[in-house]
C-alpha cells in the first residue's frame, strides 16, 4: 500500500513538473507569462479532461502553501513604517472596493441570474475579491511592486486578505443548514485577529529575531532555511488554528521581519518554495475547472465572467480617479484587479455548506473566477498601448544616439550626482529614466532626460551603448542581475560597466560579473555623517583620517575574504563593535 502510493506521487510529481515546464516555457515565450500556463497544464491533466492526475481539492490545500510564502516575502519588503505610510489607501481604498465591487456583483446576479439574496450575496461578496497569487507576481515581474501603483494594488489585496473574516461571519449568519455547527460570532473572530497579531508582533520581536541572530552567529546556512520555513508555517499554522486568514499571518511574520539585518537572505531563502508552489496552486486551480460546467452552459460563464470583469473594473477604475489616480493608472489598476480570486473557492464552499447555494452554483461559479483569471493577462496585454502611453509624449522622447561618452540609467538623486559631476569634467552624457514625473521634473530645470527602461539591451543599443566608453547604472533598489551585467558586456564589450548596488550582499552576487567598478548605495555618506560626528566630538583631523582609513581597510579585507567564501558571515569577528585600546 505504501509502495503503491510512493508510486503515485511519482508519478503526479513527474506529469505536475514535466507539464507545467512545457506549457510555461511556451507561454513564457508568446509573452503571455507563466500563470496562463500554469492554468491550462493543470486543467489539461485534471479530472475533467485527460483524468491523469485526481484530487486537485488535496493539491490545492497543499499548494496555498505558495500564497501564504508569497504574502511572507511581501511582507518582508514592507517596513512597519512604511506599511503605516499606506494605511489610507489599505482602509480606504481597499474598503470601498470590497463593498462596492461585493455588492455590485451580487446585485447583478440577483438581477440577471435570478438567485435568492441570500445566495446572490454568497456568490457575489467572495467575487468582489480578487487573485493576490496572480496579481502580486505580476507586479514582481514588471518591477512595479514597489511604485506608488503597485502598493496601492497591494494595499487592496491586503484589504481583501483581511475581510476574509467578515465575508465568513456574513455567511454563517445566514446559514440554512441546521446541522452544520455554530462557528463563534463575528466581534469573537475579530477579537481573535486582533490578538492573533498582537501575539505574531510579539513572537517577531521576542522570539524570531533572537532565533535569526543566533543562526547568524553560528554560521549555520541551512539553518536559515529552516528557520524561514518554519516562521512562515508556525504564524500559518496559528491562524489557521483560530480560523483566520493563513495568509494574513506569514504577513505579519514578514512584517516584523522587514527591517532586520537578514530580511534579503531569508527573501532568497523563500522564494524558491513560493515559486513551486504557488505553481503547483495555479495548476490546482486549473484543474478544479469544470469544462462540463461551462460546456453545458457556455454563454451564462462567459456573460457572467465578463460582467465580473466589467463591473469590477469600472468600479476600481472610478475609486482609482477619486484616490487622485491619473486615468492611465486607474485604468490599469481596474483592470490587474478585475478577477476573481482564490478565496471565492473557499467561500462557495462554505455558501454550499451552509445551504446558500446548490453544488451546480458552486461549480459553475468556481469556473467563472477560473475563466476570469485567465483573462487578466490578456486584458493587460491588449490594453498596453494606450494604457501605458504617457501624456504629451513627444516631450519624452526615446533614447537616441547622440555621440555621448557616457550612459547615465538612471536619473534619481543618485544618478543626477553621477552625471553632474562627469558633465563637469566635459563629458557628454545620455540620460535614460522611466520616471515621467522625475523626467519633467529635470526637463524644467534644463536636463535632457530621455524616457525608457535602461534594463533593455535593444533600448541601451539604440541610445548608443555600442559607440559608449562607459555605461553607468544608477538605478535604485536591488534590480541588477549577473545574468544582465553579462549580457550587457557581451553586447557591448567596448563599454566599460559602472553601477550602483544595492548594499553588502548585492556586492557579493554580483562578485563575477564584469563590472568594472560597483558602489554601495549609502557608504560614502555615511562615511561623510561619521567624519562630520567625530569633528563634532573633538576629534583630531588625523585621528578622524586614521579612523577612516582603518574602517576602509578592514571593510576591503572583510569583503575581499568574503568573495573568496561566497558567504557573507565570513569575518563577521572584524566588524568593529566596541573600542579597543590596543588597536593600531
Amino acid at each position: 500500500m505504501e509502495q503503491h502510493a510512493q508510486d503515485f506521487l511519482l508519478r503526479d510529481g513527474f506529469l505536475l513538473l514535466g507539464t507545467a515546464l512545457v506549457f510555461v516555457l511556451l507561454f513564457r515565450r508568446l509573452g503571455l507569462g507563466a500563470t496562463l500556463g500554469y492554468l491550462l497544464a493543470g486543467a489539461i491533466l485534471g479530472p475533467y479532461e485527460l483524468d491523469l492526475i485526481g484530487d486537485p481539492e488535496s493539491k490545492i490545500g497543499i499548494a496555498e502553501l505558495g500564497i501564504t510564502l508569497l504574502l511572507f516575502v511581501v511582507g518582508l519588503e514592507l517596513a512597519p513604517r512604511r506599511l503605516w505610510r499606506m494605511r489610507h489607501e489599505i482602509f480606504g481604498l481597499g474598503l470601498l472596493q470590497v463593498a462596492l465591487c461585493g455588492l455590485a456583483v451580487s446585485a447583478v446576479i440577483h438581477v440577471f441570474a435570478g438567485f435568492t439574496i441570500e445566495a446572490s450575496l454568497a456568490l457575489g461578496l467572495p467575487l468582489g475579491l480578487s487573485s493576490t497569487a496572480q496579481v502580486l507576481p505580476m507586479l514582481q515581474s514588471a518591477g512595479r511592486l514597489h511604485t506608488p501603483f503597485g502598493e496601492r494594488a497591494f494595499a487592496v489585496l491586503l484589504f481583501q486578505d483581511l475581510s476574509i473574516i467578515p465575508l465568513i461571519t456574513i455567511i454563517a449568519a445566514m446559514n440554512r443548514n441546521p446541522n452544520l455547527p455554530e462557528g463563534p460570532p463575528g466581534w469573537q473572530l475579530a477579537l481573535l485577529t486582533v490578538a492573533a497579531i498582537v501575539g505574531l508582533i510579539a513572537a517577531g520581536r521576542f522570539v524570531i529575531r533572537p532565533l535569526f541572530r543566533l543562526i547568524g552567529n553560528l554560521g549555520e546556512r541551512e539553518m536559515f532555511v529552516f528557520a524561514a520555513l518554519f516562521t512562515v508555517i508556525a504564524s500559518a499554522a496559528l491562524m489557521q488554528w483560530l480560523g483566520l486568514s493563513t495568509a494574513l499571518g506569514a504577513f505579519i511574520a514578514g512584517v516584523m521581519l522587514a527591517d532586520s539585518p537578514y530580511r534579503h537572505e531569508l527573501e532568497a531563502d523563500v522564494e524558491p518554495f513560493r515559486s513551486i508552489l504557488l505553481g503547483l496552486f495555479f495548476m490546482s486551480v486549473g484543474m478544479m475547472l469544470d469544462l462540463s460546467a461551462i460546456a453545458e452552459r457556455p454563454l451564462f460563464v462567459a456573460a457572467m465572467a465578463t460582467a465580473l470583469i466589467a463591473v469590477k473594473a469600472t468600479i476600481i477604475f472610478a475609486l482609482g480617479l477619486a484616490f487622485r489616480m491619473n486615468w492611465r493608472s486607474a485604468l490599469a489598476l481596474g483592470l490587474l484587479l478585475s478577477q476573481g480570486g482564490e478565496f471565492g473557492f473557499v467561500l462557495f464552499a462554505q455558501a454550499q455548506n451552509a445551504w446558500l447555494i446548490e453544488p451546480q452554483a458552486a461549480s459553475l461559479f468556481s469556473a467563472i473566477v477560473t475563466l476570469s483569471m485567465i483573462t487578466t493577462p490578456f486584458l493587460m496585454m491588449a490594453t498596453r498601448p494606450f494604457r501605458e502611453t504617457p501624456a504629451g509624449r513627444k516631450e519624452r522622447e526615446a533614447p537616441q544616439e547622440d555621440g555621448a561618452s557616457a550612459l547615465v540609467v538612471g536619473y534619481g538623486r543618485f544618478g543626477q550626482t553621477v552625471a553632474q559631476i562627469l558633465i563637469a569634467a566635459e563629458i557628454q552624457v545620455t540620460l535614460i529614466d522611466n520616471d515621467i514625473e522625475m523626467i519633467d521634473r529635470a526637463g524644467s530645470f534644463g536636463a535632457k532626460v530621455y524616457f525608457g527602461d535602461g534594463t533593455r539591451l535593444d533600448l541601451l543599443r539604440q541610445a548608443g551603448a555600442a559607440n559608449a566608453q562607459m555605461i553607468l547604472f544608477c538605478i535604485d533598489g536591488d534590480q541588477l542581475t549577473d545574468t544582465f551585467l553579462h549580457a550587457v558586456h557581451a553586447a557591448f564589450p567596448e563599454a566599460q560597466i559602472h553601477a550602483r548596488v544595492f548594499d553588502r550582499r548585492t556586492l557579493l552576487r554580483l562578485k563575477d560579473t564584469p563590472v568594472k567598478f560597483m558602489a554601495r548605495e549609502v557608504i560614502e555618506s555615511a562615511v561623510v555623517l561619521a567624519r562630520s560626528a567625530l569633528d563634532g566630538l573633538g576629534v583630531s583631523l588625523e585621528d578622524i583620517d586614521k579612523a577612516e582609513g582603518d574602517y576602509r581597510r578592514n571593510d576591503k579585507e572583510r569583503l575581499s575574504l568574503q568573495r573568496e567564501a561566497g558567504d557573507l558571515r565570513v569575518a563577521h569577528d572584524r566588524i568593529f563593535t566596541q573600542p579597543t585600546r590596543d588597536r593600531s
